[in-house]
């Protein structure tokens, strides 16, 4: 009786195996058409594919990473209509899945930070972007990102601030960079909401252009910061050493676009 019950069991398992080994075949197969299709630019055929693939296979994380960048392929960066809102939203939860899998998976978690910066939720963006430079501290994009990151709320507060106080006349018109300075109980408000945020730009771009030292784009961003730092400075001298800076890595940064640019024509010819 026993050795009945144990065959049993046994070809219950041995079903349940084939079974499995059946639909990791079926995954495979979708995966595959999935791939072909999405080089296509085919994306609502490929998210057919890949939502097979992980349906005969949650395991199969190459199916869920395809399934994810196939719905970011259909949100429209900036985009705020309802539909596409929820495919952007769609793209980071289908991410989120592959990081529960998988909690490292810095293409997970770039392009969540990335949508997320799209749908201008810097906080959410800035938040996965210290995740990734956790997890590849020697890489310079997340450094990079964490600047801009922080630049972006620094700009709009200091224009906010100028715009009340009517201080968006440039002294010299033909530099638009030179803006009058603050009033100092301006420059005082101004410099507790944004210092923090300027000290980590400034600390994030610097490490980023350390990390790879022709970063033009991080270079562009780090003058940018300074240009900020300039206008909570307590003094003018202070305030013209940051302006200066902030030239200096304008024509650097301008310098290397130059350089690149015209290996990329040489290279093409």
């Amino acid at each position: 009786m026993k050795n009945c019950q144990l065959t049993r069991v046994g070809a219950v398992l041995l079903l349940a195996a084939l079974c499995t080994g059946c639909n990791k075949l079926k995954a495979r197969d979708q995966l595959n058409k999935g791939v072909m299709a999405f080089r296509n630019a085919q994306f609502p055929q490929a998210v057919e594919h890949f939502q097979k693939a992980v349906s005969f296979d949650p395991s199969l994380i190459n199916a869920r990473v395809y399934l994810a960048t196939a719905y970011a392929q259909e949100y429209a960066p900036g985009g705020e209509s309802p539909s596409n809102v929820r495919m952007g939203q769609q793209a980071i939860s289908a991410f989120q899945d592959v990081l529960k899998i998988d909690p490292k998976n810095t293409d997970a978690l770039g392009n969540i930070g990335q949508i997320y910066y799209e749908m201008k939720n810097f906080d959410k963006a800035k938040e996965y972007q210290q995740q990734l430079m956790k997890i590849e501290p020697n890489d310079p994009d997340p450094y990079y990102w964490i600047g801009v990151l922080d630049w972006l709320p620094c700009f709009k507060r200091r224009m906010q601030m100028r715009e009340a106080l009517k201080l968006t006349t440039p002294k010299n018109p033909a530099n638009p960079d030179t803006l009058p300075p603050l009033p100092a109980k301006s420059r005082e408000v101004l410099a507790k909401e944004n210092g923090p945020l300027i000290d980590e730009g400034v600390s994030s771009l610097e490490r980023a252009i350390q990390l790879k030292p022709d970063y033009a784009n991080a270079m562009s961003y780090l003058n940018l910061m300074y240009r900020e730092k300039a206008d909570i400075e307590p003094t003018a001298k202070a305030r013209q050493a940051d302006l200066a800076k902030a030239d200096a890595l304008v024509t650097k940064a301008l310098a290397l676009q130059k350089a690149a640019a015209e290996k990329k024509a040489k290279s093409t010819s």
